[in-house]
């Protein structure tokens, strides 16, 4: 029979974890055009290093821009990897940053458009680009909101990110496993739901609908609950800035005829609106994900 293992040695395998966390924390002091020059630097190694994210990266990429040259697509991929090294290294300022600097550093485009026709609830679209929890924390500096949380394997990692999340106006935060009802009860009590439903989470629940002209196994709840509930659906994107200009939080023009009757062709269009978006920031997308790992009956996998 195994034994537990004793609570000293629980705390040594967590040392890594909590040296990250003191990394970030002495790095958040940094000015961000340093913190910028940091990531940078280390995600051009990391895109150097063979290895099963770089795999995924560079058959993401050939996939979705067969017709881009593939040294572009080299680029791309370095680029990638930065974009998403500045990321991590910036949540250091989430965690710890003054509001005040936050304010500066995360600008929201347009904000009057964050409650739609502010006659119904609103479910923030919100796809996997690297400045997702930067415009997560942004936005609940203004606003009462609610969003889906998966806890993170690594319990550090999972104490950090909630408190990233919860410093300013405590949102709800919905576990996956506890399904669908918790989210009906925010939307009707009028509280935004920031919502990221373009990742392959397998067959439950989705629908195969084309993104980059492949078929991708996709959550179909997002036109569920708007029927459900009568939200309207505001997309949002938060941009990554070069250097240290920081991030921008655009949102889009509510979804007024979202959705329709054809449940597969309201699961498209979401996909062609998160597309439209990719093109124009194509290394700033979660390509380290396996977007179609899930394929069809009878189709092969897509990453070897």
């Amino acid at each position: 029979m195994s034994r537990a293992a004793p609570p000293a040695l629980l705390r040594l395998g967590l040392l890594p974890a909590w040296l990250g966390v003191g990394v970030l924390w002495l790095l958040h002091w940094l000015p961000l055009s340093l913190q910028a020059a940091l990531g940078n630097a280390l995600g051009w190694l990391l895109s150097q290093l063979p290895g099963k994210r770089r795999h995924i990266v560079e058959t993401n990429l050939a996939l979705c821009f067969p017709d881009v040259s593939p040294a572009t697509r080299r680029r791309w991929l370095r680029q990638t990897f930065q974009a998403s090294a500045r990321a991590t290294l910036e949540h250091g300022v989430l965690w710890w940053g003054s509001q005040a600097r936050l304010r500066r550093l995360i600008r929201i485009e347009n904000p009057e458009a964050a409650l739609g026709d502010g006659k119904r609830p609103v479910i923030w679209l919100a796809p996997h680009f690297v400045g997702l929890d930067m415009g997560g924390a942004r936005l609940a500096m203004d606003h009462a909101a609610a969003s889906m949380y998966a806890r993170a394997r690594n319990p550090v990692s999972d104490r950090m990110m909630l408190r990233g999340r919860s410093r300013f106006i405590p949102p709800v935060l919905i576990a996956k496993h506890d399904g669908i009802k918790p989210v009906l009860r925010v939307l009707k009590d009028r509280l935004p739901f920031y919502y990221l439903p373009d990742q392959d989470h397998g067959r439950l629940n989705a629908v195969f609908a084309p993104f980059f002209g492949i078929p991708a196994a996709t959550v179909s709840a997002l036109p569920r609950l708007a029927k459900l509930t009568g939200a309207q659906v505001v997309p949002v994107v938060t941009r990554q800035l070069p250097g240290g200009q920081g991030y921008v939080v655009r949102f889009y023009p509510p979804w007024d005829d979202f959705p329709g009757d054809d449940l597969d062709a309201d699961v498209a269009r979401m996909n062609a609106f998160i597309e439209d978006r990719v093109r124009e920031l194509p290394t700033q997308y979660l390509w380290l994900h396996r977007r179609f790992k899930t394929r069809p009956e009878g189709e092969a996998s897509l990453y070897g």
